[in-house]
C-alpha cells in the first residue's frame, strides 16, 4: 500500500527524492520510476512508478510517499553476490553446476533467479535418474551488503527402472521389444550403464523406435496407446509399462509408376522400383524406390521431378498397392548452405554429405537423407538440417546446426590371451582427425611371445568423392609363437575403395611384405628348416576385394546376406635369389535370419581359400592356418598338414582351406538386464595341400601327414555376455571328428562379432 493523502487525487511533482540507496545512483532510480519534475501525477501513476522500481529487481523493498509537492522513494538495495557455493554435491562437480546456474558473483542477488537455478540443478540430477534430488538456495549475509549464495543439494538415490513390460504385443515377445527400446532394466552393471535410470524425455524416443521397429516389419497400424511409469511401494524404482496395439502385418502388392507429364515415360522408370510383390512392407524400401526414381529423373535431364507414393490399402489380402506418381515440383533452388556449431570439423566434411550445391534444384527428400548421413558420421551428438525461405520466393537457404562430440580415444593397459600371455598395450585412435573426417590409429602391443606395431590412416572422401583411400603399416616379431621358430615381418599396404552398386563395394590395393624365419628348433632336414634356409622373403603385389552386404540398404531387418571375394597377385624373391610368384584367393559368404518372433538368430557362413605358386614354393608364412576365428575347437595351427619327427611334430599350414559354420543364438530365460544369451554351433572344415616339391624333398615322405584334406568337425555351445567393456563370447566345444595329432581346444574366450 502506497501512503498517499486521501484527499489528493493528483500531485504536482516539484521534487523527486530517493532515500536508502548506497550503490545505485539516484538518477538511475529516478529514471526507472518514470516520474519527472513538473509533471502532474495521479495516484495510480505514483503507484505505477513504485511498481517499476520494484520490477527492476535491484531492491528488496520499495516504498513511495508524497509530502506536499515532493515525492520520496525509499529503497532497500538488494545485496550483491560475493560468491556462489554448492554443498552436498558429489555426482555433479562444481564446474558442471556453474555452467547451469545464472547467478554469478558480483551481480545483484535475485531470489527468483536463485529459485530457477535450483530447479535447473534438480533437472540435471533428474536426467541421471536422481528424481528425488532436492536443491535449496540460501544466503549468508556478509559486510558491505554482500551475500554468499549457497545451494544446499541433497542428491538422493538413483531411481532405476526395475521392470519394463508390454501389453498388447502378440507377435513379438517382451524380451524382443526390450532390446528395441533405449530404456533398460537395471542389471549387474547399473553403475556403469545409465540407460536403466528413468528419464522422461527418453520415453518419447522409445515410442518412436517402437513405431519404427513395427512399421519396418509391415505393421502399418501400430501405435503406442500409452506409457505408464509407476513408482514401487518403496519409491526407489519405476515399473515401466508400454501399452501397444500391433495391428495386422501387410505386404507389398502391385507396384506401378504413373505421370501426367509428357516428358516422363512410366515404362522407363518402372524397373527402378525393385520392390517384389508379396514381400513384407517396409518404409525403407519405399523411400529407396522414390530416391532411385528421382535420381534417374535428374540423370535424364528432368529437373524438379517429385515422386509421391499413392498407397491403396487392400484389407482383404493385407497388401498395399503403391502407385509412384511423378509430378512437377515447384521451381525452387538452393541459394546457399549455412553450417553452424562445428568448432573442429571442417565445413567441407559436412558439405560433402550433400548431393546438392548452391544453385541446384531443391529436393526436400534429398535434404532429409543428407541429415541422416551427417548424423551417421558419428562426429556429432546432434545434427539438425532445415530449410528456410531465401532472398527470393523461389530459393531456400539450407541451415545445418551440429553439436560436436569427442571422436578420439587414447588408452594404456595390459592384456592377456592364451597365445601371447600377458602384455602391455598402448593405442591411439581418432575418427575425425584434425576435423577432416579422416581416421587415424596406431598401437603398440607387447606379449610373452609377440610384439607388434600398427599404423592405419583412412581418407573416406578422396578428392571429395565417395572414394576411400587408406594405408596400413604393420611390424611384428614373434618368439616361438605356437611354433618352433621365430619370425620378423613388415607389411605396408595402400588401398582405395569405392561403391559399385547399392550394396556392393570394390577395394583395390597394393602391398609389400618382408618376412624372415629364424632360430628354427625343428629337425635340420624338416620342411620348416628348409623353408627358413631360403632367407628373408620380399614380395610385392596388387590385389582386390569385392564385397556385397545387403545390410547396407537395410531393406530386410530380419535377414542379412554378405559375399566377399578377394585375390592377391604377388611377386618377389627369396634372400638366396629364388623368384617367387603366387596368387592367393579368399572367399567368404554367409546369411543370417531371425525366427520365432526374432528371438532366435540362425546363421551360416562358408569361408575358403586357395594359394597357387607359379614360381618358387610356398612357405609356412604364406599358407593358411585355421585359428579359432575361422574354425572353433582347435588351437591355432591345430589341424592340417603336419611333419612328424620322432616325438615332435610341426604344423605346416596348407595351400587350401574350406570351413562351414552353422550357428543358432537364443535367449536363456534369464532376466534381460543380465545381458546373457546362449548359442549352439557346428563347424566343419579342413586345411590341406602342400607343393609337390615340398613333399618330395622329405625323406621319408610319409613324415608329412594330414595333407589329403580329411574333414574335421566340432560342436559346441556358446555363452554371450553383453558387458560395458564389450560383447564377450565364451565357447565350449567338443570335437566330433579329428585326427590323432590334431590339437583341439575345449574352451576359448573372444570378443563377439556378427557373422
Amino acid at each position: 500500500m502506497v501512503p498517499l493523502a486521501a484527499a489528493a487525487q493528483s500531485v504536482r511533482v516539484d521534487r523527486l527524492e530517493v532515500e536508502g540507496n548506497k550503490r545505485i545512483e539516484t538518477a538511475t532510480i529516478q529514471s526507472i520510476s518514470g516520474l519527472q519534475r513538473g509533471q502532474n501525477a495521479s495516484n495510480s501513476e505514483v503507484n505505477e512508478a513504485a511498481q517499476r522500481v520494484r520490477e527492476s529487481g535491484l531492491f528488496e523493498t520499495v516504498d513511495i510517499r508524497v509530502v506536499g509537492s515532493t515525492v520520496v522513494i525509499t529503497v532497500v538495495e538488494r545485496p550483491t553476490i560475493n560468491k556462489v557455493v554448492f554443498e552436498g554435491n558429489s555426482r555433479l562437480k562444481d564446474e558442471e553446476l556453474r555452467r547451469i546456474v545464472r547467478s554469478v558473483p558480483r551481480r545483484v542477488y535475485d531470489p527468483i533467479v536463485a529459485e530457477e537455478d535450483a530447479s535447473r540443478i534438480a533437472e540435471a540430477y533428474a536426467t541421471q535418474g536422481r528424481i528425488t534430488a532436492t536443491v535449496t538456495p540460501r544466503i549468508v549475509r556478509r559486510s558491505d551488503n554482500r551475500v554468499d549464495l549457497v545451494y544446499e543439494i541433497v542428491e538422493g538415490g538413483i531411481v532405476e527402472i526395475e521392470r519394463i513390460s508390454f501389453v498388447g504385443n502378440r507377435n513379438f515377445s517382451d524380451r524382443r521389444l526390450r532390446r528395441v527400446v533405449e530404456s533398460k532394466q537395471a542389471g549387474f552393471f547399473r553403475a556403469l550403464v545409465r540407460r536403466d535410470t528413468f528419464i522422461e524425455d527418453r520415453i518419447e524416443f522409445d515410442k518412436q523406435v517402437l513405431r519404427d521397429f513395427y512399421q519396418s516389419r509391415g505393421y502399418i497400424d501400430f501405435q503406442v496407446v500409452s506409457v505408464t511409469a509407476e513408482l514401487t511401494q518403496d519409491r526407489d524404482a519405476f515399473l515401466l509399462t508400454f501399452r501397444v496395439q500391433e495391428g495386422q502385418q501387410f505386404t507389398f502388392g502391385e507396384m506401378t509408376v504413373s505421370s501426367d507429364l509428357a516428358e516422363v515415360d512410366p515404362d522407363e522408370f518402372q524397373p527402378k522400383i525393385k520392390i517384389k510383390s508379396g514381400s513384407v512392407y517396409t518404409p525403407v524400401a519405399v523411400e529407396n524406390a522414390i530416391t532411385r526414381l528421382e535420381i534417374h529423373a535428374e540423370r535424364s535431364g528432368l529437373n524438379f521431378i517429385r515422386v509421391e507414393p499413392d498407397v491403396i490399402r487392400n484389407d482383404a489380402d493385407l497388401s498395399l498397392d503403391i502407385d509412384f506418381v511423378m509430378t512437377k515440383g515447384p521451381r525452387v533452388f538452393v541459394e546457399r548452405i549455412d553450417i553452424e556449431g562445428n568448432t573442429t570439423t571442417l565445413d567441407r566434411v559436412i558439405r560433402r554429405e550433400f548431393d546438392v550445391v548452391e544453385g541446384d534444384p531443391f529436393n526436400p527428400r534429398s535434404i532429409r537423407a543428407t541429415a541422416e548421413r551427417i548424423r551417421a558420421l558419428g562426429y556429432f551428438s546432434n545434427a539438425e538440417v532445415n530449410a528456410r525461405e531465401g532472398s527470393t520466393p523461389n530459393s531456400v537457404i539450407v541451415e545445418v546446426d551440429v553439436e560436436e562430440q569427442p571422436t578420439g580415444n587414447l588408452s594404456f593397459g595390459a592384456n592377456f590371451n592364451s597365445t601371447d600371455g600377458v602384455g602391455l598395450t598402448a593405442s591411439f585412435s581418432q575418427r575425425n582427425f584434425l576435423g577432416r573426417g579422416q581416421r587415424l590409429s596406431f598401437g603398440v602391443n607387447t606379449g610373452r611371445s609377440a610384439r607388434s606395431f600398427g599404423f592405419s590412416f583412412e581418407e573416406p572422401a578422396l578428392l571429395d568423392r565417395d572414394l576411400l583411400f587408406g594405408i596400413d603399416i604393420n611390424y611384428r616379431v614373434t618368439d616361438n609363437n605356437n611354433a618352433r621358430y621365430d619370425t620378423s615381418s613388415f607389411r605396408i599396404s595402400p588401398r582405395i575403395g569405392f561403391p559399385v552398386s547399392e550394396n556392393g563395394r570394390l577395394t583395390l590395393r597394393a602391398f609389400g611384405n618382408s618376412l624372415k624365419m629364424f632360430d628354427v628348433t625343428t629337425p635340420a632336414a624338416g620342411v620348416i628348416a628348409n623353408e627358413a634356409a631360403l632367407g628373408r622373403r620380399n614380395v610385392a603385389g596388387l590385389g582386390y576385394t569385392y564385397s556385397f552386404d545387403n545390410r547396407r540398404s537395410g531393406l530386410d531387418p530380419k535377414t542379412a546376406f554378405f559375399f566377399r571375394f578377394g585375390q592377391d597377385f604377388a611377386f618377389g624373391d627369396d634372400e638366396n635369389g629364388g623368384d617367387v610368384e603366387f596368387i592367393k584367393t579368399t572367399l567368404a559368404t554367409g546369411a543370417e535370419t531371425k525366427v520365432l518372433n526374432e528371438d532366435v538368430t540362425l546363421s551360416a557362413v562358408l569361408e575358403a581359400g586357395a594359394l597357387h605358386f607359379g614360381e618358387g614354393v610356398s612357405r609356412v608364412d604364406d599358407r593358411f592356418f585355421l585359428g579359432s576365428r575361422i574354425m572353433r575347437g582347435f588351437e591355432p595351427g591345430g589341424i592340417g598338414p603336419r611333419q612328424v619327427s620322432g616325438t615332435d611334430d610341426d604344423a605346416l599350414g596348407g595351400n587350401f582351406f574350406a570351413v562351414a559354420r552353422f550357428e543358432a543364438r537364443f535367449p536363456l530365460g534369464l532376466p534381460d538386464e543380465y545381458g546373457i544369451s546362449g548359442g549352439a554351433f557346428i563347424d566343419v572344415g579342413s586345411v590341406w595341400g602342400l607343393d609337390d616339391s615340398t613333399i618330395a624333398s622329405q625323406s621319408p615322405a610319409n613324415s608329412i601327414v594330414y595333407e589329403d584334406g580329411s574333414l574335421r568337425a566340432v560342436a559346441g555351445v556358446s555363452l554371450f555376455w553383453d558387458t560395458p567393456v564389450g560383447p564377450l563370447r565364451f565357447n565350449f566345444t567338443e570335437t566330433l571328428k579329428k585326427e590323432t595329432l590334431d590339437r583341439d581346444s575345449s574352451f576359448d574366450l573372444t570378443i563377439s562379432t556378427s557373422f
